[in-house]
């Protein structure tokens, strides 16, 4: 007996033992700041930033944002409505009005789909179209900027027009709102199922809703467009029952079946078409709040009911919002800064909150996702995610991801083999989302992704079956001239558009897939890829200095102009930019367009020299707010430019120029981003910079060093490490790097290796306002 109460006691004492030291190694994980504090989510709000104000988790499905415009992208003569271009998030902060809040939105894409599913609290007379219909106002409200407010996770605005105040936050899968009203005896809650980012008269394929009951509906939308078959499914619970409900179709019905013996229009339990709004009638009384619970699922409505089950079971608004918000927490404290003004701390936090947005989580809780064949999947052993812009994020947003999210980049390399093998052109994602390939700009880059994480080791993700998917990926001789490439080795441009821009990315691709044949030891593959990442050499010409436009019978194409953007065998840039993309091989390419000294002139005029506005007249994403000379800074084509002064006799150029461009192309402002974010890119592009590093080819394990912005860093890497970065004597003035030491030895040289990252330490940067 004696003996049992010593053994209770001794196992007690262990696991009061065990949970003290779990307690202690929580607390470690617990940030002791609210980073949150410095984020400003309207930044990039204004002009072409094309980042929307609402709330998210971090990469979350839902990503709930008000829609403050309601534009058609073809006007009556089918030409191209260019003012649709300003709302690839929905929200613009120009305007004045807002038409609803809307579940699935694109973080600063220069394009769009998503918009679904706009939820829209009103007073009065009931109306059902957005905006003015026969001279009756729409069902819009008026806003103030003063009257909105917006956090990581959390949104709020007074709906002025219906003394509404409105307020957001979200789950992964569920978005929450909640909606104080006035007494009314005609109180609203609209459904639209017509309105779309970047809408057109055929976008909706169908939708469908379902009345469970009096608080709780289910349903669908089927649309095409960008995504030609999207499939988005809801459930929603109502806090409080409706007294009645409707909806109104905006299609003409020509055939409807026996469905034509019912009133459909009212209080009928079912609500189908092609264009439909809903509405849920209310009594409220005064400061009543009525709350919704709206949950996606790409796989069914019982699906989305189960993730709503599962992520919100209550109804405590403050909690959810208090936990997304410790959620966002948790990853912008994977970065701690000092910098020299507080609105370089705000420009920082809110690029790395940018950074967290997407790609994002495309599966159910219980892991089963819609597949690009349209069929169900059940994720084994990852997560599944979508939305991947990978001629933008392929730069440095996946190369970030690989010191602040190896665990979830491991994920996303995962659904991108996923993507693969449900393709049924065996090909690895180009630019894709909800479950469909959408084929925007050029080249493979999920290779890249691949090959960046296997160069640093980052994941678990099989390096065999990658291997194959890329090679196959590189083997689809359709493809956007790849036939060509493989056949002419180089892309001729009478046989297809932006050929240049493609000879260049093909080739980088291709290094990659080289890298990747090494590391697994496949000797044939690599000395293949090896002969064709060497293409970009086929399209360059030496006796103009520039890479030109091939034609098929080997001759360069004759009328040719190196600074026009349009039409010179370049996509979103022009020979001056795009033409020094040889990430693969930069030493290669400074001797081959006349050495060192030669090369750093070329740039030095590149930033220099003046861009007429001919030149840039026919491209949406190229504006005088991203142009410092002829360098674009507003579009990814030139992000590496600055640090190639590194690979010359002036490195000290790169350190100057990253400064100059932090200063003046960033700020803290709704103006603050100078071109799209893509999907993160613009922003992770800062946040590396504003570090002393950034990764100039990835697929490589090396960073070019560049001029640190921070004062001080720390970065918790999830190896448990943390690496101090350090800037003595920073300054406004101090621009140029006089010395490195990692963990106090000396740097020789202008890079340092994933490696000596991921070891933790310090990094002291010694800053002087004189170049070395």
């Amino acid at each position: 007996m004696l003996k049992n109460i010593f053994f209770i006691l001794s196992l007690s004492l262990f696991f009061c033992s065990c949970n003290d030291n779990n307690q202690e190694e929580n607390s470690k994980n617990i940030p002791t700041l609210d980073y949150t504090q410095y984020v400003n989510p309207f930044i990039g709000t204004s002009k072409m930033g094309h980042v929307f104000p609402g709330a998210s988790t971090p990469f979350g499905m839902v990503q709930l944002s008000p829609q403050t415009n309601f534009e058609v992208m073809f006007k009556d003569d089918g030409s191209y409505n260019t003012e649709t271009y300003e709302y690839c998030a929905g929200y613009q902060h120009k305007d004045s009005t807002i038409i609803g809040f809307a579940h699935t939105n694109f973080s600063g894409t220069g394009h769009s789909d998503l918009g679904d599913f706009l939820i829209m609290p009103t007073t009065g007379n009931l109306v059902l179209d957005p905006i003015e219909s026969n001279d009756t106002k729409g069902f819009y409200s008026t806003f103030s900027h003063d009257k909105e407010d917006a956090s990581p996770g959390y949104y709020k605005v007074d709906l002025d027009s219906y003394n509404i105040k409105a307020e957001l936050t979200a789950s992964e899968r569920v978005g929450f709102h909640q909606y104080t009203f006035p007494e009314s005896k005609n109180a609203h809650i609209i459904l639209d199922m017509v309105y779309n980012v970047y809408h057109h008269d055929n976008k909706n394929i169908w939708t469908f809703i379902r009345v469970e009951n009096d608080s709780t509906i289910t349903g669908y939308r089927q649309t095409k467009g960008w995504a030609r078959d999207k499939k988005v499914f809801f459930a929603a619970k109502f806090s409080k029952p409706f007294t009645s409900y409707g909806h109104k179709k905006y299609d003409n019905v020509k055939y409807d079946g026996f469905y034509r013996r019912f009133k459909q229009d009212e209080n009928f339990p079912e609500m189908a078409g092609k264009d439909i709004r809903a509405y849920f009638n209310f009594n409220t009384s005064e400061n009543e709040q009525i709350k919704i619970k709206f949950a996606l699922s790409s796989v069914s409505s019982a699906g989305a009911m189960k993730n709503l089950e599962t992520e919100i079971p209550h109804w405590d608004f403050e909690k959810t919002k208090q936990e997304t918000q410790q959620k966002w927490n948790k990853e912008l404290s994977k970065i701690e800064v000092e910098t020299l003004t507080e609105a370089q701390k705000t420009t920082f936090y809110t690029a790395l909150y940018h950074t967290n947005l997407s790609p994002i989580i495309y599966e159910d809780v219980d892991g089963q996702y819609r597949g690009l064949d349209q069929n169900i999947h059940q994720s084994d052993g990852f997560t599944n995610y979508t939305i991947f812009s990978l001629w933008d994020t392929y730069r440095a947003l996946h190369p970030l991801f690989n010191i602040t999210q190896p665990e979830r980049n491991n994920d996303m390399i995962k659904s991108m083999l996923a993507h693969h093998d449900e393709s049924v052109h065996n090909m690895l994602p180009i630019w894709s989302h909800y479950a469909n390939e959408n084929w925007c700009m050029i080249g493979y880059h999920a290779t890249s992704v691949i090959a960046d994480a296997m160069a640093k080791n980052v994941g678990d993700f099989d390096y065999n079956r990658a291997l194959e998917a890329s090679v196959n990926t590189a083997s689809v001789s359709y493809f956007d001239g790849l036939g060509d490439y493989i056949d002419y080795k180089y892309v001729p441009d009478d046989k297809s558009h932006s050929s240049v821009s493609k000879t260049l990315e093909y080739a980088y691709n291709d290094w990659c897939i080289l890298q990747m044949a090494q590391k697994v030891g496949h000797q044939a593959l690599e000395q293949e890829f090896y002969e064709r990442s060497k293409y970009y050499k086929n399209v360059y010409d030496p006796h103009i200095g520039f890479m030109r436009p091939k034609l098929s019978d080997g001759k360069f194409r004759e009328d040719f102009d190196p600074m026009d953007t349009h039409g010179q065998g370049f996509i979103e840039g022009n020979a001056w930019n795009y033409g020094l993309y040889v990430p693969q091989n930069i030493d290669g390419m400074i001797d081959m367009m006349g050495g060192k000294d030669r090369f750093s002139q070329h740039l030095d005029s590149l930033f220099t020299m003046e861009i007429d506005d001919k030149y840039i007249a026919k491209h949406e994403d190229i504006t005088r707010d991203g142009i410092i000379g002829n360098y674009v800074h507003g579009n990814e084509p030139g992000h590496h430019i600055p640090y190639l002064y590194n690979w010359t006799n002036n490195p000290e150029k790169t350190q100057a120029r990253v400064r100059m461009i932090m200063d003046t192309m960033y700020g803290a402002s709704v103006e603050g981003l100078c071109g799209n974010d893509d999907a993160g890119q613009m922003s992770a592009w800062y946040i590396f910079s504003s570090l002393g590093f950034y990764p100039v080819t990835p697929g490589s394990a090396d960073y070019a060093l560049g001029s640190p912005l921070v004062k001080e860093a720390k970065i918790h890497l999830e190896n448990g490490k943390t690496l101090s970065i350090t800037a003595n004597n920073q300054s406004k003035d101090n621009v140029y790097v006089k010395s490195i030491s990692i963990n106090g030895k000396p740097i020789e040289g202008t890079s340092i290796s994933h490696q000596d990252i991921m070891n933790g330490g310090k990094i002291i940067f010694e800053m002087s306002n004189q170049p070395k």
